[in-house]
């Protein structure tokens, strides 16, 4: 196993110093001594980054992707975890896919205006209702309290 400074880190990963000292504060990753003032690191560092990396992009916090790592790169995955947010994004990708059709048929819709259209005013009906939903679930606290 190799050994990189944090300069050459940054630069092979594209990933600034100042969040790769960050990464280092929340122990998601660990130097392993100083060359001078510039930290080292074991080349493993670049596995647990990329993990970092797809964590992210999977839309999980920086504290699950921590708790999953362990010393000397390796990792964890925490299935249940991982079955959660697989349902939690398939239940965004399902929210999407039906406002991308509401967009689509707005956009082509024949009516002249979207008042007169069956199908538009449906679709209205239904953003109501899911938002009225979804303020019940989340109420606002009034300005008495």
């Amino acid at each position: 196993m190799g050994v990189i400074d944090i300069s050459r880190l940054s630069k092979k990963s594209g990933i600034p110093a100042s969040t790769l000292r960050y990464y280092e504060e929340k122990k998601l990753i660990e130097s392993i001594g100083r060359d001078g003032l510039k930290r080292l690191f074991d080349s493993y560092v670049f596995e647990q980054l990329e993990f970092i990396a797809l964590g992210q992009r999977g839309g999980f916090s920086l504290e699950d992707i921590q708790s999953m790592l362990t010393t000397k790169g390796q990792f964890e995955v925490n299935r249940e975890k991982l079955k959660e947010k697989a349902d939690e994004i398939g239940d965004k990708v399902k929210q999407l896919t039906a406002i991308q059709r509401c967009l689509e048929h707005a956009a082509k819709c024949s009516a002249k205006r979207h008042s007169e259209c069956p199908t538009f005013q449906k679709l209205l009906r239904v953003a109501g209702k899911a938002q009225a939903r979804k303020r019940q679930s989340f109420p606002l606290k009034s300005a008495s309290q």
